[in-house]
């Protein structure tokens, strides 16, 4: 950071006019603080964000992605990068268990874009609510090579039972990349609407993610 022209070091520039004022790659490059041999920080903090696709794709970022990037093999700088997407992650979880889901269903897609969208084999997991619709837990349940997950209605059932839930937002990602649920896709939300109307359980949405896409069943009124 101190190779870099007074006027546009990031620290200087934050404290003269506010986080505000800094453009996503200075605010990275105050993470990074540093860069590697003929790549100053802020080149640094523009090619990370240009391989993950912006902040959005940064905070889905696994450790093992960030290690393969050019200057964040060593431990330090990559664990306090890890931990502050971490933090981006709990304050967005925390949000929502503390208003009803669908106050803010974009809030929603993105936390399960961090969750599941970069995953290499499908995930599906289970939003738990209570009656007001807050978040109880994320729970991901089954996992399964390229467009072929099982899921048991039974263990869901289970789940919401004993968690106490009142309410479910069904969740599964498609490394496809494609999020237009599949005619399997809809056989499941409904099998698994059934089994849990029997334990007087809701199923609110049931969302497909993918990198920087998401599709709600309950937005295109097929529930």
């Amino acid at each position: 950071m101190r190779d870099l022209p007074t006027d546009v070091r990031p620290r200087e520039k934050l404290l003269a006019r506010g986080p505000a004022a800094l453009s996503d790659s200075e605010l990275l490059a105050l993470l990074l603080r540093t860069g590697t041999p003929g790549r100053n920080v802020l080149q640094m903090a523009s090619e990370l964000l240009d391989q993950f696709g912006g902040i959005s794709g940064l905070l889905r970022a696994q450790a093992k992605d960030l290690q393969a990037f050019k200057g964040l093999g060593g431990t330090a700088k990559r664990a306090e990068l890890l931990a502050v997407l971490e933090l981006s992650r709990r304050a967005m979880a925390e949000q929502l268990t503390h208003r009803p889901v669908f106050d803010s269903p974009e809030r929603v897609k993105q936390y399960l874009q961090m969750h599941l969208a970069l995953k290499d084999t499908e995930v599906f997991a289970v939003l738990l609510l209570n009656a007001q619709h807050h978040l109880l837990h994320y729970r991901p349940m089954f996992e399964g090579t390229l467009g072929q997950t099982s899921v048991y209605p039974r263990e869901v059932v289970k789940l919401a039972l004993d968690t106490g839930a009142s309410a479910v937002v069904l969740a599964h990602n498609h490394p496809s990349g494609h999020v237009q649920p599949s005619s399997a896709d809809q056989v499941l939300t409904q099998s698994l609407k059934s089994a849990l109307a029997l334990v007087d359980v809701r199923v609110l949405d049931h969302i497909i993610v993918a990198p920087g896409k998401a599709f709600s069943m309950a937005e295109n009124q097929m529930l």
